[in-house]
């Protein structure tokens, strides 16, 4: 069953502008938004803080020369 919501003209452009392609609907992309937010659970979000702050990462740059880009 589908409904109709409002948002304001703000946040309209801003969905807008997080269109992938010309033709993917809003719900496509708040669709997109939710699966985003929900991809990772709190326990997973809880273990990358803790590997942060242990300094048990590394940096974008060491990824890249790893991988040789």
């Amino acid at each position: 069953m589908a409904t109709t919501i409002q948002v304001s003209d703000d946040i309209r452009k801003q969905l807008e502008k997080m269109k992938l392609y010309e033709r993917e609907s809003l719900n496509e992309v708040i669709e997109r938004m939710i699966e985003d937010n929900m991809e990772l659970s709190e326990k997973t979000k809880q273990e990358i803080e803790e590997r942060s702050k242990s300094g048990k990462t590394i940096s974008h740059e060491e990824v890249k020369r790893r991988f040789g880009l």
